[in-house]
């Protein structure tokens, strides 16, 4: 185990445990309908985790990936910041795997989670959640092997931006379209209160070159991407050019990144 590391600046407190509660309403033990028709597969996909592989889940949440991930003969390790949500995992999910509580930008300070350890590293729907990017990454690697992979699936940066986009409809084309109103600039956007909750949920908005970029620092290259649209389909007057947007637009993005 490495030496703890010192940090040049406090990292901000992005944990959702004043609001893991209502996520859990929203998640559930098996995951949302999103998790289960979309971001989950997409991450077994990109990970094709084999036998014996550890797999480290960061921002794991209630530990929805873990019986997935047991179920490929892999073995599954999730760290989450909330000590509520990480109680929960270990409830339903204790026997598909470890468990941690700790922050994903400071793992040396975790005791159980070892240097050069994992094969792969997986965030599930949480990188946006966790913020400064850069120290996420170089905590993430330093638990990694030295050829190893890293999967992120996120809400797609470039047509997802919080606050900062939306849908629109053309009537003289009978268009619906994708308004974005900023891209390049990283944003930290709280969200919108939740009613009968005391906490409000941060997410941080990225350009895509930021994750790119921040994964070469690491010695990550980029070898896959998907670009997943929503499985939903819309009924009513507008369904067809709903429909197509829904097809056209994605709602999530899959990135896998190799270290040899």
């Amino acid at each position: 185990m490495a030496q703890k590391r010192n940090r040049s600046r406090p990292p901000r407190n992005t944990s959702w445990d004043p609001l893991a509660s209502w996520y859990d309403g929203w998640v559930g033990e098996g995951g949302s309908h999103h998790h289960q028709k979309l971001a989950i597969p997409a991450i077994l996909r990109l990970l094709q985790a084999s036998a014996g592989e550890q797999v480290l889940d960061v921002g794991a949440g209630q530990g929805v990936l873990a019986p997935h991930i047991q179920s490929s003969g892999a073995h599954y390790t999730g760290v989450d910041t909330s000590p509520k949500l990480i109680r929960m995992a270990r409830q339903r999910h204790g026997k598909a795997g470890n468990f941690f509580v700790g922050d994903a930008r400071q793992l040396p300070e975790i005791s159980g989670i070892g240097q050069d350890f994992f094969d792969a590293a997986v965030f599930l729907l949480s990188i946006q959640d966790m913020d400064p990017l850069d120290e996420v990454f170089d905590s993430v690697s330093w638990a990694l092997k030295k050829s190893s992979r890293l999967v992120l699936l996120m809400t797609h940066p470039a047509f997802r931006v919080p606050r900062q986009s939306g849908w629109g409809w053309d009537e003289g084309r009978k268009l619906r379209y994708r308004r974005v109103d900023r891209y390049l600039t990283p944003l930290p956007v709280p969200l919108k209160p939740f009613p009968g909750e005391k906490g409000v949920s941060r997410s941080f908005h990225r350009p895509l070159q930021l994750y790119v970029n921040g994964l070469a620092g690491c010695g990550y290259w980029v070898d896959r991407l998907e670009e997943i649209p929503t499985y939903k389909k819309a009924r009513g007057p507008r369904a067809k050019a709903e429909n197509l947007a829904n097809s056209e637009i994605p709602l999530f993005l899959g990135i896998r990144a190799r270290r040899k």
